[in-house]
């Protein structure tokens, strides 16, 4: 009897973690703040995952609702938080999509060139997506030209201009190693009209582990 007992209560366990596990993940038919309340539990638990999970069901059905606004931008901002820059700027794609309006479009857009700013921990290996975002920041300064944003973004386009102009040194010094002269003049002429070039600077020094794979390759 006490072998059947401890085996009922075994099965008994497992069918019981088994319907808490069904509740947890299965949820639907939520109110919106429910579904609010439950996004919130999965940041604070870490669960980032679930909660893209859980706002996908709460999109979907409360498709207007005002929650969702703040949702969005806590989303977007935790996945900044733990340098998931793509789905940053989903969900700020969302938010444009859904709420954008006169009021907060410039914020909004401020943030999505922030994440792509965030996002070049190794700029030498964004060559394409960083000079897109150059022209994405001239394009917001003209179309914001008078934002409380607008010494940030600077920042960050001197950055990125300075970024380049170093790829374009590190270009140029591949193809003078390799000997494609018409490559390195091109590369060459680029920094002869950079103004960072009439510039005395410091070259920033890479931390070792990337300097063993960039300098060697560069």
């Amino acid at each position: 009897m006490k072998k059947l007992f401890i085996f009922s209560l075994i099965i008994a366990g497992l069918f019981l973690g088994a319907c808490s596990s069904k509740k947890a993940e299965d949820l639907y038919n939520l109110s919106s703040m429910e579904w609010y309340q439950q996004i919130i539990k999965d940041l604070q638990e870490k669960n980032l995952e679930a909660a893209d999970k859980h706002y996908t069901s709460m999109a979907a059905e409360h498709i207007a609702d005002p929650l969702l606004e703040q949702t969005l931008l806590i989303l977007a901002q935790a996945h900044i938080s733990e340098e998931e820059y793509e789905m940053a700027n989903f969900y700020l794609d969302e938010y444009l999509n859904k709420f954008g309006d006169s009021k907060n479009v410039a914020y909004i857009r401020y943030l999505k060139i922030k994440a792509k700013f965030d996002s070049f921990a190794v700029p030498n290996r964004n060559q394409t997506l960083m000079l897109k975002t150059i022209e994405e920041i001239k394009e917001y300064n003209q179309n914001y030209p008078n934002v409380q944003y607008n010494d940030l973004i600077d920042t960050m386009l001197t950055k990125f201009n300075l970024a380049v102009f170093y790829l374009d040194t590190s270009i140029a010094k591949l193809y003078e190693k390799k000997n494609r002269e018409q490559s390195y003049e091109i590369y060459k002429q680029k920094i002869e009209n950079s103004d960072f070039n009439k510039i005395d600077m410091i070259k920033p020094e890479l931390p070792w582990y990337r300097k063993i794979f960039e300098e060697g390759i560069m």
